[in-house]
């Protein structure tokens, strides 16, 4: 009876171990594990007759890249496949330096792993045979052949990786447009690439974007400089209609379905959720050269990836409307009780985003203030109406109650998951500049800075305002407490900003 196959598993993560054990030794293998070089170094001492190792690269002890060196030079022959989540153009050239005979990519389907395995075994059988009954150069010109193919299966995993990075750093539909066209000239040199959208219902296609190579110049026909042609455009939606798959005219010239400036031609359908959303088209206007397989390959997987983006963002932003909504409930919830509120609000949001306009605040800083302004007040729904609604003074006991809503208001923001920037500044919209406020009695830029410009809105529009238990103050007298107290209970610097801007404040009614 033949004896199984012995393989070595290392890998510095148990349940990767037990899972590949597990289903090599349903299949009839024999496996030992290791969790680094050095024990998996240990095992091949005491067993010589394995027939593969895959192995991790980064592990504790002893790495990957270390363990097939030492394999290398210990039994040259004894193939080793490199399993690595985060693969990279150094360690690339290391493993080949190293022997390696393969480079899988995790997370690794295990079917894969014995496919490769299978392979390797086969040629490993034929390898040995080369060196017993082959000359030297052939078995040089094959060790070159493996190393020429490990080197081009990383490039392409190189080109889907940055497909992957481009998608997962893009978060708005248009920008994930501009990246299917933008990669389709980087990483597929297509002389000119669209985007269209796809309407089901009309046929109808909407371009949303194009690109063109700007490092090398390309004859443009003006046919394509602002749209494809409607010839053309015809025989897409046909295709996408009738088959909504891939399709690859690697020689288009002469083609009567294509335009006479198109050498070769290329289009992959977007779907969502098994529905074409839209179309990429790529074309070569060149003379000599043409689309390949390989670059289908490509678009097809770019169309992909672009695919689950859109609806990565169509997701989150249909979660922040939905919290936009819960958070304004709130805010409605507490305008019943106190009308003043959402008025108060509103304004404060105009007033700091003046004043943070006029002190140079950058696009995100002016939504953030904005955001902030809307739900700084937000934790009074926290406090009893008894002492929110009363029309007299607070005595000493009340007034500490009263001054947890920014912290509550914050809690409540916190608990939403987002906008921790916008946290900050509704909690902190209280501090005082020589840090006599509250919450957290922080002071001067400690202070937020975006906090100390609310703080100046907020202060002004409250005794600017008719409030509960008081008439609202006389504007002079507001403008003279706010110029006293810069540099004590405001910052100097958002006070001499406000007083810029108060003109173009009218007064409340």
């Amino acid at each position: 009876m033949d004896e199984p196959i012995k393989l070595l598993v290392v890998d510095d993560e148990e349940g990767i171990r037990d899972v590949t054990e597990g289903y090599f030794l349903r299949k009839g293998y024999e496996v030992f594990t290791a969790e680094n070089g050095a024990q998996a170094l240990d095992i091949i001492n005491e067993e010589p007759r394995l027939a593969c190792i895959f192995t991790d690269i980064n592990m504790p002890v002893m790495d990957g890249l270390e363990l097939a060196e030492r394999i290398r030079q210990i039994e040259s022959t004894l193939p080793v496949v490199v399993m690595t989540g985060y693969p990279s153009l150094e360690n690339t050239i290391q493993t080949l330096k190293n022997g390696v005979v393969d480079f899988l990519i995790k997370p690794v389907n295990l079917e894969q792993m014995e496919l490769t395995l299978r392979r390797i075994l086969r040629e490993r059988e034929l390898f040995v045979e080369n060196l017993i009954l082959k000359e030297e150069m052939a078995r040089q010109a094959r060790l070159k052949e493996l190393n020429e193919q490990l080197v081009e299966r990383v490039e392409e995993v190189n080109t889907l990786n940055r497909v992957m990075e481009d998608f997962s750093s893009t978060d708005s539909s248009h920008g994930i447009f501009n990246k299917v066209v933008e990669s389709g000239v980087e990483e597929l040199h297509a002389d000119k690439v669209f985007f269209h959208i796809f309407s089901e219902k009309t046929l109808d296609l909407i371009q949303v974007a194009s690109a063109c190579p700007k490092e090398r110049d390309v004859q443009m026909p003006d046919a394509f400089s602002s749209d494809i042609p409607e010839q053309m455009k015809s025989y897409i939606q046909t295709h996408v209609t009738n088959a909504s798959t891939p399709c690859l005219m690697p020689d288009a010239a002469g083609n009567s379905q294509m335009d006479a400036a198109v050498q070769s031609f290329m289009m992959a359908p977007l779907k969502i959720r098994e529905n074409v959303f839209g179309v990429a088209s790529a074309f070569v206007f060149e003379k000599g050269r043409a689309f390949t397989e390989k670059d289908i390959y490509y678009m097809s997987f770019i169309t992909q990836k672009a695919a689950a983006a859109i609806e990565n963002v169509a997701l989150y932003e249909n979660i922040y409307d939905n919290l936009f909504a819960t958070l304004f409930a709130f805010v409605t919830a507490l305008e019943v009780r106190d009308f003043y509120t959402r008025r108060h609000s509103t304004r404060v949001a105009e007033y700091a985003g003046m004043i943070a306009t006029e002190m140079g605040c950058s696009e995100e800083e002016l939504d953030l203030i904005n955001v902030a302004g809307m739900l700084h007040d937000i934790g009074k729904i926290g406090i009893r109406d008894d002492i929110l609604l009363k029309p007299g003074r607070l005595t000493d006991e009340e007034f500490e109650k009263i001054k947890e809503h920014p912290a509550i208001g914050a809690d409540i923001i916190t608990n939403m998951g987002l906008w921790d920037r916008e946290v900050d500044i509704i909690r902190h919209h209280h501090e005082r500049f020589d840090g006599n406020g509250y919450p957290d009695g922080l002071a001067g830029n400690a202070i937020p800075r975006l906090a100390r410009i609310m703080s100046v809105a907020d202060c002004f529009d409250a005794m600017a305002s008719n409030r509960p238990y008081r008439k609202r103050m006389e504007r002079t007298l507001v403008l003279k407490i706010i110029r006293e107290n810069s540099g004590t209970q405001f910052d100097p610097e958002a006070v001499d900003a406000f007083f810029r801007i108060v003109d173009q404040i009218k007064e409340t009614e």
